[in-house]
């Protein structure tokens, strides 16, 4: 579900409030013999990690998190909060990068299944829906902890696999169709528009795509002049812009990009073609750079999915569940797979979000599952 309302928190269990930025340093924290309770992270009662199995000591878990690539912030700033949450845990996250060759990501994962999986948490953003099959294949048959994000083929369920904790994902409808309806409000209602996709292989691009049609329907006097991929990046959205404002001109009075990397590439497009003020501009994912735009009014609106928490959400689950702090009987059905919570970011709310507050008990054993919007059908 989305909402207008002040987020909660973006990032939890740093000792200090870690800011959205696109920070690349790894923290120094090591994998000390150190108990939950006497870090101050994930507390509960202690229970078979999985069954046959034993609840691993603390300080053996291995925490990895791994996405595209860290010059996409709202990517970065995922790998951060999963850095926050390791620290918290007196633990250290390993950090992978795939830089969207899904062949690399493949590769990263068997290197790492054969290794030590027995207390191995892998917090993961497979590059599209294909590629989370064999991920979660081997996950399966190593033993590690898994979580996924994001992306899946519909009919692939974690409640068919024992080691795989949970599939978060977004509902990428109801964001794509929320920034459709406010770029809309902002351009009167009337006027054409361009689109910017994602990587086609996603369940978040098209299901984005789909919440962008849904409000075009509701819109009439909006046109939709064209639409082409950029893949999620600034740059490819820089370059698509630039060649769609050439083809269309003047009609242009909105763009809407299924990301924000895509919209910033776009708002610098617009700017350099003298349009500033001029084309109104939506994305998603709230990343710094955005929330700055639409501080100083060069960008309309985002929606958060908040990059930290998922970073930090992914490896708390198979923290606990490693650990044996959390069963996995006691993890409800509609928990395995779900939407989480999101927030639409315009002017009137901004504020909110770009000096966001902490929560700790987000991370909890007991509270892991305190933003579900609802189950994955």
């Amino acid at each position: 579900m989305i909402t207008s309302r002040p987020t909660i928190a973006l990032l939890s269990l740093s000792l200090a409030a870690l800011s959205l930025t696109a920070c690349t340093e790894e923290p120094t924290g090591g994998g000390a013999e150190t108990s939950a309770s006497e870090t101050g992270g994930a507390t509960g009662e202690t229970s078979e990690a999985a069954a046959g199995s034993e609840a691993c000591d603390p300080a053996d878990v291995q925490l990895v998190g791994q996405v595209r690539n860290e010059s996409n912030p709202y990517e970065a700033s995922w790998l951060d909060g999963g850095d926050a949450f390791a620290e918290s845990v007196g633990l250290t996250q390993q950090r992978l990068t795939y830089d969207g060759d899904s062949t690399k990501q493949q590769e990263q994962i068997r290197q790492l299944l054969a290794g030590d999986t027995t207390c191995l948490v892998l917090n993961v953003l497979p590059n599209g829906d294909s590629d989370t099959t064999p991920i979660v294949k081997g996950a399966d048959e190593a033993g590690a902890f898994l979580v996924t994000q994001w992306n899946k083929p519909a009919e692939l369920s974690p409640l068919d696999h024992e080691r795989w904790i949970s599939h978060i994902t977004y509902d990428g409808v109801e964001s794509g169709k929320q920034i459709g309806d406010a770029l809309a409000e902002a351009i009167g209602d009337s006027g054409g528009i361009i689109a910017l996709q994602g990587v086609l292989d996603t369940a978040a691009a098209k299901d984005r795509y789909a919440g962008l049609e849904a409000s075009l329907a509701e819109h009439p006097d909006v046109e939709l002049l064209d639409q082409q991929t950029a893949n999620f990046s600034r740059a490819e959205a820089l370059t698509v812009t630039k060649t769609l404002l050439t083809k269309h001109g003047d009609a242009v009075t909105g763009i809407w990009a299924a990301n924000d990397d895509m919209a910033l590439g776009a708002l610098e497009a617009v700017q350099q073609a003298g349009l500033a003020g001029k084309v109104a501009v939506v994305g998603i994912d709230a990343v710094p750079d955005a929330l700055t735009a639409i501080e100083d009014g060069s960008m309309t609106a985002t929606v958060s999915s908040d990059g930290p928490w998922q970073g930090a959400i992914g490896l708390a689950m198979g923290y606990c569940v490693a650990t044996g702090e959390l069963s996995m009987d006691d993890v409800e059905d509609a928990d395995r797979a779900f939407f989480a919570e999101q927030f639409l970011i315009t002017a009137d709310n901004v504020a909110d979000f770009v000096e966001p507050a902490s929560d700790p008990a987000d991370f909890e054993c007991d509270n892991l599952f305190n933003r579900v919007a609802g189950p994955l059908s």
